[in-house]
């Protein structure tokens, strides 16, 4: 940069390209040029003089006008661009991009957590609203435990969300909504419970109820009398009323990994006396039985002396029934039932079972391949199944015990794979179901004269797990139960 004088008050200032960006600040520099004094300046002319004859002279790229100040310098003021690119200030911006970058995706990530906790709570209080609204429809009285319940409930719902609600910056109509929602129900439970009066005369009622049944039981504790008798073969009775404690007769004659089978005695109307009795256990799988045995008398079975041992084509499941000295059975993979001469030791007859589900389709709970079960009662001889026309419910079939043809069939609607297992009772079917490990109840009946079904309750202890078989006796009046290899047997008691 050169100055010269141009007059009293101005001056000129000529710049001039430059090599040195030593005097360059990041972005556009504004320089502020002084004439420096005459003695700088005479020594200046000389050292340019001197550049000038080694070098090419300096260019002057502007001339700019400047102006004296009060001690006689020339003052002149430019901008000169900076071409130096700023590396220091785009640093900067990445670091600031980055960390906005990173809360970006923290506060993402807790939307996403808020929404997924909307959402449940939303669901639980949809859940609450059922219940609320089906308290208010409902005539039942409902106890003090169930507002409780919904209290403690309502309670978690509202600290839950006012946690929530604290979290969120800013106001979230959802969570408000949410919110004016719980203290809704909250106010409808308080009204429902202040209501809810019947339950001082439920309670009243059930009160009562107790001190009846105490007072009954305290007056026939000490009361011994004898179950009434009926005849073998005889329905005069009102039904089953009770059953004894099971009687552990022996294990089967195959031991104890057989745990799935039949056994029981004959019924033989013409001849009632005669003692007969079959056991078969079937294979280890639990499906076919190929060998069974026939016992001449309880002594007999007692000591494993059998009358017969007897081979037949495979039979499947363990339904069989021993009916007036034939043994009745499913064919194995098949929907044909087949009567066996158990003297003769030949099959007399095989028959398809009309429109019967078979192939482990619709057997007892806990029981498989038992699709076709066989009863016998004073009427005869009966079979339990299943069709898909009847969608699994129990089938009830009379059969001509002689022809194997169905004389009349009844359909239940009682699903048969909920019942653990079945039997016929002068002319009503019983099934039952598990209670638990040691406990099995007679909860289902339906009559077939009547074409009524109902619910009862006859709790039968027994000894392992499951039952396979359960098989009712007329002569003697008892149930027959294959319990996991086990043979048990139970008095029956009847209603007068």
């Amino acid at each position: 940069m050169q100055c010269s004088d141009r007059g009293r008050n101005l001056c000129a200032c000529h710049a001039m390209s430059c090599q040195d960006s030593s005097a360059r600040d990041f972005g556009f520099s504004h320089y502020r040029w002084m004439t420096p004094p005459a003695s700088t300046l005479q020594y200046l002319t000389q050292l340019n003089e001197k550049t000038t004859s080694q070098h090419t002279s300096p260019k002057f790229f502007a001339n700019v006008t400047g102006s004296l100040d009060d001690h006689g310098s020339c003052q002149c003021s430019v901008y000169l661009p900076d071409t130096t690119f700023p590396v220091q200030k785009a640093e900067q911006l990445q670091v600031i991009a980055t960390t906005l970058l990173q809360k970006f995706e923290a506060e993402l990530s807790q939307v996403k957590e808020y929404s997924k906790r909307i959402e449940l709570y939303q669901q639980q209080i949809l859940n609450i609203t059922i219940r609320v609204e089906h308290m208010e429809q409902s005539s039942i009285s409902y106890t003090e435990l169930d507002f409780q319940l919904l209290k403690v409930e309502i309670s978690d719902l509202e600290r839950l969300v006012t946690q929530l609600k604290s979290s969120v910056v800013g106001s979230n109509v959802v969570i408000d909504q949410i919110y004016l929602e719980i203290t809704n129900l909250t106010i409808l439970v308080n009204e429902l419970e202040s209501m809810d009066k019947n339950n001082i005369l439920a309670i009243r009622r059930q009160i009562v109820s107790l001190q009846n049944q105490l007072r009954e039981c305290e007056e026939s504790k000490n009361k011994t009398t004898a179950p009434p008798y009926f005849p073998p073969g005889s329905c005069t009775h009102r039904g089953l009323l009770n059953v004894s404690q099971p009687y552990v007769v022996k294990l089967n004659w195959k031991g104890f990994s057989y745990k799935y089978g039949s056994w029981g005695r004959d019924y033989s109307p013409s001849n009632p006396e005669k003692e007969i009795y079959w056991v078969a256990p079937l294979n280890t799988a639990g499906r076919y039985f190929d060998y069974f045995r026939i016992y001449g008398s309880f002594d007999d079975l007692l000591l494993f002396k059998p009358k017969y041992e007897r081979t037949l084509s495979y039979g499947e499941g363990s339904g069989a029934a021993l009916y007036n000295n034939f043994f009745y059975y499913h064919v194995y993979a098949s929907s044909d039932i087949a009567k066996y001469d158990i003297d003769r030791n030949n099959v007399v007859l095989r028959k398809a079972l009309p429109s019967a589900a078979v192939s482990n389709r619709f057997s007892y709970a806990g029981v498989s391949w038992q699709d076709i079960d066989f009863a016998v009662d004073e009427s005869g001889l009966w079979v339990i199944y299943s069709t898909e026309n009847s969608m699994g419910n129990i089938v009830i079939s009379k059969l001509n015990e002689t022809t194997l043809d169905v004389l009349n069939t009844w359909q239940t609607r009682q699903y048969k794979p909920s019942v653990s297992n079945a039997f016929m009772l002068c002319g009503v079917l019983y099934a039952t179901r598990t209670l638990s490990t040691r406990k099995e109840e007679i909860f289902y009946m339906y009559d077939t004269s009547t074409g009524e079904e109902g619910r009862v309750s006859v709790v039968m202890d027994k000894k392992l797990d499951t039952i396979q078989s359960l098989a009712y006796n007329p002569t003697d009046q008892r149930l027959y139960v294959y319990n996991d290899g086990y043979l048990l047997r139970y008095d029956v008691t009847f209603q007068l």
